[in-house]
């Protein structure tokens, strides 16, 4: 198997900015669309105006974010409020001080922040806002929800100037921390290329790689605890490879030793280059250089 299939089919999904020159936001892919006046106003007899299209009725029949409701989220799932429906559309979820943490779409608003109920600390998820699209064809067009969700981003960047945090890039508290990578399928499985070209591949292809002792959700060393708790405290979007999983990545850390010639763990990686250890991103974040050296 060629290198690159082993590692491409792994790549967590990273959603880019919503805008340039603007805090990166993860969800989707969009572009903003902006139109002027090119050409000279007539006086000639205006154009018949066409009837609105099907997705244009629909984003405006979605209430803007400051024109909704507040409903409170109840801490049992039983008493999860009625009025919060079981229907497609975009939906935002308030902390105990009113400030709003997260926009999201769904399929299913009531399930979603259901899940967020269980899995968020209670004084992040105390109240929703939720936009529901009246009309059963939209839960099949997938663009109107976006275009939708765009709209509530804005809006709250433009009352407030800056994106919620839950949709800043790297915060995974609401959409949940993508999976480690494993530079191999199984122990079992013969490579083709070398490891050592493997990790190469891998530390060039992804922005920031930390190679941890232990799961990013499950650090096994107090070292690797820390550096995953700097990098994602400081927004840092980054992926973890598990120096500890025999199974698919054996022989990772005699191999990355050599590689590196750095001999402890945690290592993190920015751009292809080796950055440090614990010590070495520990001070970084002291001195308040950690994302600026990270995102060069």
């Amino acid at each position: 198997m060629a290198a690159s299939a082993q590692i491409s089919r792994l790549h967590p999904i990273i959603s880019p900015p919503l805008a340039s020159r603007k805090p990166l936001i993860s969800f989707s892919r969009f572009s903003p669309s902006f139109r002027c006046l090119s050409s000279p106003l007539s006086l000639s007899r205006p154009k018949t105006l066409t009837k609105p299209s099907f997705r244009n009725r629909v984003r405006a029949s979605i209430r803007k974010l400051s024109e909704s409701e507040s409903i409170p989220i109840a801490k049992v799932p039983e008493d999860l409020d009625a009025s919060i429906p079981a229907a497609a559309g975009v939906y935002g979820v308030f902390d105990a001080n009113g400030e709003l943490q997260f926009v999201g779409i769904s399929r299913n608003i009531a399930s979603s922040v259901d899940k967020h109920r269980k899995t968020v600390p209670a004084d992040l998820c105390f109240s929703v806002k939720v936009g529901p699209a009246d009309t059963a064809t939209a839960t099949a067009d997938r663009t109107v929800l976006q275009s939708a969700w765009k709209s509530w981003v804005e809006e709250h960047i433009s009352a407030t100037g800056k994106p919620p945090s839950g949709n800043l890039q790297g915060n995974y508290t609401w959409t949940g921390a993508p999976p480690d990578l494993r530079l191999t399928p199984g122990r079992h499985v013969s490579l083709t290329v070398p490891l050592e070209d493997l990790i190469d591949r891998l530390v060039k292809e992804h922005k920031v790689v930390a190679f941890i002792k232990g799961s990013r959700r499950a650090p096994q060393c107090g070292f690797s605890q820390k550096v995953v708790g700097l990098l994602e405290s400081h927004g840092v979007d980054f992926v973890c490879v598990d120096v500890l999983d025999e199974e698919h990545n054996f022989g990772l850390r005699e191999k990355l030793k050599s590689y590196s010639n750095w001999p402890t763990f945690p290592q993190v990686f920015a751009g292809g280059e080796l950055v440090g250890g614990c010590d070495i991103i520990s001070d970084l974040a002291e001195k308040g250089e950690l994302k600026a050296i990270l995102q060069k």
